[in-house]
């Protein structure tokens, strides 16, 4: 079936009072994984592509794009599309092109007018190309430009200024910095709910959570009911990737044929992301 534009995903997501997981794609393993788990919950799905995802396709991301859009479009769930953390603007121009129907402007390692400026700009491309676009305000840990903590002073998105920045800048969707880290392998990263919720009533658009890998299944429920659409998820996935074809070279050490192993890898991403869409999804 056709892929759905990332909107009416988000949309329907906010309007049911659930969140839309939205998990990062590296390899065409991940897509066809994250695909059949979605399927097995039943649930619709983000497929996201960063501009690193990119970088490590030789900088050419038609490629992987098109392939994760084949796949999703080989399913009987709904999948969207969404070009991630894009910085470059080259990159952001290629998107509509390439089959997304969204994306995500970071401009969050720059000053705070250069951030706003850029951003405007970016949406206003976006918007002029049919592209849903989301932004980053606050400092997500986890990221080389980002304070090493993701509860110093400073870092959290301020619910007054988030505000300001989306009417300023016209994003669609923004994401807020409100405890979670990125590459984060223990699930550990405490939210804090009632900023979530501050942030809800002060910004007009779907909230975002980076960094959900490091985000236990209590606190991510706690989250949705907060006032957070979109979850974001990377790291769980190339850690149940990696984890699985550690464990099959173990037993069998003979083993050349990556069929062999990179099955079960793709097996345990499957599981992951079924049991993650069953928390956000409820």
């Amino acid at each position: 079936m056709p892929l759905v534009p990332t909107h009416e995903l988000v949309s329907a997501a906010a309007a049911a009072g659930r969140a839309v997981a939205a998990f990062n794609v590296i390899t065409l393993e991940h897509a066809e994984a994250i695909t059949s788990g979605a399927t097995a919950a039943g649930a619709p799905v983000i497929l996201q592509i960063s501009e690193n995802a990119v970088r490590f396709h030789g900088g050419r991301v038609e490629p992987i794009a098109r392939a994760a859009a084949e796949v999703g479009k080989g399913c009987d769930i709904d999948v969207a599309l969404h070009l991630d953390h894009v910085t470059d603007m080259r990159l952001l121009h290629m998107a509509a092109d390439a089959g997304f129907s969204s994306a995500m402007f970071d401009a969050g390692a720059q000053p705070y007018a250069e951030n706003l400026a850029a951003t405007r700009a970016a949406a206003q491309w976006a918007h002029g190309a049919g592209l849903w676009l989301e932004a980053e305000l606050g400092y997500v840990g986890g990221k080389p430009d980002a304070p090493a903590s993701a509860h110093a002073a400073g870092v959290r998105t301020d619910p007054e200024e988030a505000a300001r920045y989306v009417a300023d800048t016209g994003v669609d969707a923004l994401a807020v910095a409100v405890g979670s880290s990125h590459a984060m392998t223990e699930r550990s990263a405490s939210l804090d709910h009632a900023l979530i919720g501050r942030l809800r009533e002060a910004v007009p658009v779907p909230l975002v959570l980076h960094g959900s890998s490091g985000v236990g299944d209590d606190e991510l429920r706690r989250a949705v009911r907060a006032g957070i659409v979109k979850i974001n998820v990377g790291t769980a996935l190339n850690v149940a990737f990696t984890g699985a074809v550690r464990e099959t070279l173990a037993a069998r050490p003979d083993l050349t044929d990556p069929r062999s192993y990179v099955v079960r890898g793709r097996e345990a991403m499957a599981e992951t992301v079924r049991v993650l869409l069953g928390v956000v999804g409820g």
